[in-house]
């Protein structure tokens, strides 16, 4: 996250917001500017929602990109998960309907200056969303796909899946997804330790 503004109210946040060229979170007061993504960061999200599309067709579920915000209530962060599930009737923060309050479904791709925090604090926040039944992280330097699967009492089931052969199942919806779909166009960089081992 970059260096906080001043600290505001939520309301002159989602004005300021509403109105810029460049997408911020919110928390506590303050505004961070979010950063661009890289090519495959892009592509991987672009390839999940797609394919999250394709697979809960018919069914009264909506997939986003990372343009839709959401307000995670309890806690009061304002961000823009790289793709969110909606299963049933969407419900907004106010009548700009731009602001979601009750995901079934969010999903992060992992970069390096953001990794530490989607796992962290960030995930921290997501799992205090009442309506959320998934969390999913996913690499975007290696096959590699993270799932939190909320349980019935509350707990949350941790589950990944490395090979590019396999599907990673959304048990939440009902559906599984090809994992070499979502990494589909992908190029991943030599890993350094990779390299170093090699020598």
């Amino acid at each position: 996250m970059s260096t906080a503004l001043k600290r505001i109210t939520p309301q002159e946040y989602l004005i300021r917001e509403r109105q810029a060229s460049i997408k911020s979170e919110f928390y506590q007061g303050e505004i961070f500017a979010m950063g661009g993504g890289s090519a495959n960061h892009s592509l991987i999200a672009a390839n999940f929602v797609g394919e999250a599309r394709n697979s809960l067709k018919g069914r009264p579920c909506a997939v986003f990109n990372s343009d839709l915000r959401v307000q995670v209530q309890s806690t009061g962060l304002y961000t823009y998960p790289d793709a969110t599930i909606v299963c049933g009737e969407l419900l907004f923060d106010d009548d700009h309907r731009d602001t979601l309050l009750n995901p079934t479904v969010i999903v992060e791709v992992l970069s390096d200056s953001t990794e530490k925090y989607d796992r962290g604090k960030k995930s921290n926040h997501y799992r205090q969303i009442a309506s959320l039944k998934e969390l999913i992280l996913i690499a975007q330097d290696r096959s590699h796909v993270e799932r939190f699967t909320r349980q019935p009492n509350g707990d949350w089931l941790f589950h990944e899946q490395k090979e590019l052969t396999a599907d990673f199942e959304l048990k939440s919806l009902g559906i599984s997804i090809a994992i070499s779909e979502l990494y589909r166009g992908v190029k991943f960089e030599p890993i350094e330790d990779d390299v170093n081992a090699s020598r």
